[in-house]
């Protein structure tokens, strides 16, 4: 008998009357699919996908234990029995899959995101100390307050436990609720719930009470912890440690993360970008797991099953969550178990479409899977009834999803590629610092198209002639866009340099830079982050309110951070309008004033894009069917282009 390739990964873990048939977890984390506060068909959808893709267990979303907790509007609430019926369902889909099934218990205390109808709601926290990331002055929690939201813990855990759930876990996490009582710098209170350490252990110590009570004796129950917020603010490493010290006797497992949602720095880690490196939390979780002797869980960039095995191997952990992995291939412990490791899609941790969806109030999906929390419309591939011969113009990502799915469908597919390799502006993307596993997202189109049976033409651009060669009887184009030069008066004398051409090394550029940023996206602040790193004096001035207004905050932040740190000057709220020989020039975005930057030595243009549309206009009253997908029907970016090839290809 053939062992399995990771013999750690793959065996059984017990924690009290719950044994899970793998070590893959999928941690808990919002999904924007509940509906109404319940769970609905889409969320239910979403997690049948990852149970029935091998996933060990699912720990389910927060749910709010009162009703002071509600930190977004789509939050799943726990409050009442209402919540039963589709918990209930969520665990039977679940279970039908030998996936066993966890619930977060939640309360966010100061950290308030949103209301339900636009005005600031009422946060409560230990004390009326402040919350910088979302500008959250909160009210003193009463000791009647207390006392009932401590009783929403037992109440939500008996509803969990008439749903048929397999536990429970208490998020003491990302500086929520029980964290803050936790930190001293944060729980100020001089009465019996602050002050010294076992005061202000008091209220978690009481939570675990109360949600044992609830859950009863055949329900998990574990905590979720931050083992660093890494903040100066934030519980340091030594405090977590010394909570969960005095709390692990009465809990059967701990997970680990970093992080707090309290600052722009310390969230970061609540989702890490894919600048952090993979795994960084695992030195975390094999100090508690050495100092507690409990089982302990790990969760932060583990997005390859090589790494996961690694470090159950080390013994850092006892369980590894691949949430993201499983958010970009929900099949990705099947694939793992029985070897097709070429197969898994991986997460390149974009975050654009998982928690940037999310924080919109979006259904969560993925650039790369945009099947992802679209199950209900996209989850199965609907055979074609009559196939037929479809060639597509461009190997990029949206072409590649549409040739991929289209031949999935049983369409005869053929991809021609002008270039001598695929991939398109994201070969482009993944040489910007920082983002080398952006170029995952072709390597995992292109294994998609392969196994569909596509057949791949380089260096063969798609003109009138071939289709007349070749005879298709529809046309996906997909021939991308190219950079934008807007019309800028003066720039006859001046050094004027694209993206493009300072990504491929095609000019050189003077050691005064000013980067023009209209799109205020990640080409901006990764070309100034490279010019820094190569010695250069650069300045970033972007057509927006902040660098990387149009991406997900955690990759902004985290590249702001960086910036800041190699001395780039970042100036917002300008509209590039002209250069010289040695000035740039541009408009203030509101007062309409001047603003020039002198000693500029080379412009460099992040203008955007402008579609290529020459193959779209030759087709024009051709008799075949002719679609558009990605930047050439309009510029957006990969996340649309992969979506447009799924819509596509779904429908011919």
């Amino acid at each position: 008998m053939t062992a399995p390739p990771f013999p750690r990964l793959f065996s059984p873990l017990t924690l009290g009357r719950v044994t899970i048939k793998n070590r893959i977890f999928s941690t808990g984390h919002d999904t924007s699919l509940a509906e109404a506060g319940l769970v609905g068909d889409r969320l239910i959808a979403y997690q049948r996908a990852r149970a029935e893709g091998g996933a060990g267990l699912i720990i389910v979303q927060v749910s709010g234990v009162h009703e002071t907790a509600r930190y977004t509007s789509h939050l799943l609430m726990a409050t009442d029995d209402d919540c039963i019926p589709g918990y209930r369902r969520l665990v039977e889909t679940c279970h039908a899959s030998d996936c066993r099934i966890f619930f977060q218990l939640f309360h966010p205390g100061r950290e308030i995101m949103e209301g339900a109808d636009g005005t600031a709601p009422v946060a409560y926290a230990p004390s009326a100390a402040p919350a910088d990331r979302f500008k959250v002055t909160p009210r003193a929690l009463t000791w009647e307050l207390i006392e009932e939201i401590i009783e929403g813990y037992a109440a939500a855990a008996r509803r969990v436990a008439e749903a048929g759930g397999d536990g429970v876990e208490i998020v003491a996490s990302h500086g929520y609720l029980p964290a803050q009582f936790l930190n001293p710098r944060v729980n100020q209170r001089q009465d019996a719930y602050g002050g010294s350490a076992a005061n202000r252990l008091r209220f978690l110590d009481e939570v675990i009470a109360a949600t044992r009570r609830g859950a009863g004796p055949d329900l998990v129950v574990g905590m979720r912890i931050s083992g660093d917020e890494k903040d100066p603010e934030g519980l340091t490493a030594d405090e977590a440690a010394a909570a969960c010290q005095a709390v692990a006797g009465r809990l059967d497992y701990l997970n680990v993360i970093a992080g707090t949602s309290a600052t722009f720095g310390g969230a970061i880690h609540i989702v890490p970008p894919m600048a952090i490196e993979p795994g960084y939390t695992a030195p975390l979780s094999a100090r508690l797991k050495a100092e507690l002797g409990l089982p302990v869980f790990v969760a932060g960039r583990i997005n390859q099953p090589q790494l996961a095995e690694r470090i159950l191997a080390a013994g850092q952990a006892d369980m590894c969550g691949m949430t993201r992995a499983m958010i970009a291939d929900p099949e990705l412990a099947n694939k793992a178990r029985t070897g097709r490791l070429d197969d898994i899609r991986a997460c390149i941790a974009c975050n654009q479409a998982c928690i940037g969806h999310m924080q919109l109030g979006y259904g969560i999906s993925c650039i790369q899977h945009p099947e992802t929390g679209r199950e209900l419309a996209y989850g199965r591939r609907v055979p074609t009834q009559r196939p037929r011969r479809v060639m597509v113009a461009g190997g990029g990502p949206g072409g590649l999803k549409a040739a991929a799915v289209a031949a999935e469908r049983g369409h005869r597919v053929s991809l021609h590629e002008a270039a001598g390799q695929l991939g398109g502006q994201a070969l482009l993307a993944q040489l910007l610092p920082g983002r080398a596993e952006f170029g995952g997202i072709v390597t995992n189109l292109a294994r998609e198209a392969e196994r569909a049976g596509v057949a791949v033409h380089l260096n063969q651009p798609v003109t009138p002639e071939l289709i007349a060669e070749g005879g298709p009887e529809v046309v996906i184009i997909a021939t991308g866009a190219r950079p934008r030069r807007p019309a800028l008066a003066g720039v006859e004398a001046a050094h004027v340099v694209d993206a493009w051409q300072v990504l491929k090394g095609e000019v050189n550029v003077g050691a005064s830079v000013v980067v023009a940023d209209w799109r205020a996206d990640w080409v901006g602040l990764g070309l100034a982050e490279k010019l820094a790193r190569d010695g250069c004096r650069v300045r970033l001035a972007v057509d927006a309110r902040m660098a990387g207004q149009s991406i997900q905050n955690y990759v902004r932040d985290h590249w702001i951070g960086n910036l800041h740190r190699l001395g780039v000057e970042i100036l917002t709220d300008l509209h590039l309008f002209g250069a010289d020989a040695d000035t740039a020039y541009f408009r203030h975005a509101t007062s309409g004033e001047p603003v020039l930057l002198e000693d500029t030595e080379t412009l460099v243009l992040a203008q955007g894009h402008e579609a290529e549309t020459a193959l779209a206009d030759a087709l024009a009253g051709w008799a075949g069917e002719v679609h558009l997908v990605g930047d050439c029907l309009a510029p957006r970016t990969a996340e649309e282009a992969v979506f447009d090839g799924l819509k596509v290809g779904a429908r011919i």
